[in-house]
Parts: C-alpha cells; sequence; structure tokens
C-alpha cells in the first residue's frame, strides 16, 4: 500500500511539474518585461499552495515507503526525490527569489534549465517508485 501510494504521490508531482514547465513558465514569461514583476508576484500567490501540497504528498509518501519496505525501487525513488528537492531548494526557489525584483534574461534562462531538471527528475522519481511497487 505505501509503495502505491509513493508512485500515486510521484504521478501526481509529474503531472503538476509538466503542467508548470510546459503550460505555466511560457505563459509566465510571455509577455512585457515591464509588468513580469507583478505576473510573477500573481503566480507566486498562486501556485505556493498547489506545490505546499504536491511536495508534501512526495515526502510523506516517500517516508512512508521507506519505513513500510526497503525495495531498491523506493529507495532509488527517495533518492531522487531528494535530488529534486535539492534542485528546488538550491536553485529554483533563489532564482524566483531574485526574478521577483523583475525580469532578467539570463536568470529565467537559468529558471527553465533548473526547471527541465526537476521535470527530468520527475520522471526517474515515477518510474522508480513504480519499480518499487511492483
Amino acid at each position: 500500500m505505501a509503495a502505491l501510494a509513493l508512485v500515486a504521490a510521484a504521478a501526481l508531482h509529474l503531472g503538476f511539474q509538466a503542467t508548470v514547465s510546459l503550460l505555466v513558465y511560457p505563459a509566465l514569461g510571455d509577455g512585457p518585461s515591464s509588468t513580469f514583476a507583478e505576473r510573477h508576484l500573481r503566480h507566486g500567490r498562486r501556485i505556493t499552495p498547489l506545490v505546499v501540497v504536491v511536495y508534501g504528498s512526495l515526502v510523506l509518501a516517500t517516508g512512508w515507503a521507506l519505513v513500510a519496505d526497503l525495495d531498491t525501487g523506493v529507495v532509488a525513488a527517495a533518492v531522487l526525490g531528494v535530488l529534486l528537492l535539492a534542485v528546488t531548494g538550491t536553485r529554483a526557489a533563489p532564482l524566483h527569489g531574485r526574478l521577483g525584483a523583475g525580469w532578467d534574461d539570463a536568470l529565467w534562462r537559468s529558471l527553465v534549465r533548473a526547471d527541465l531538471a526537476r521535470l527530468v527528475l520527475g520522471v526517474l522519481v515515477l518510474g522508480a517508485a513504480v519499480l518499487g511497487a511492483v
């Protein structure tokens, strides 16, 4: 049961991350640079509760799965999940903080690269979680 919860949480995260990568960030970056700071502020206010739910679910399900079954897939999903959180905490979040002051091409490109890393890690977390559940 815990391994299935991890699969569900990883799938939820991947759906969220794909939506952010493919829809939200392109829309956020589309528009005049003079209004970017306001768009970014609204984005942050709207997405934060969802981030808490999605990442919180992933952390809780991972912890439960690790306690319930130290399967290789579960451990791999946990390690990849830690990398995902590290990219989020050390790259994406600080870049968002810096972009709050306004548009900056270099910072935006760095955020998009960090976001791509999170998308790839999300795929890998889900794959490992599925292996842990079979």
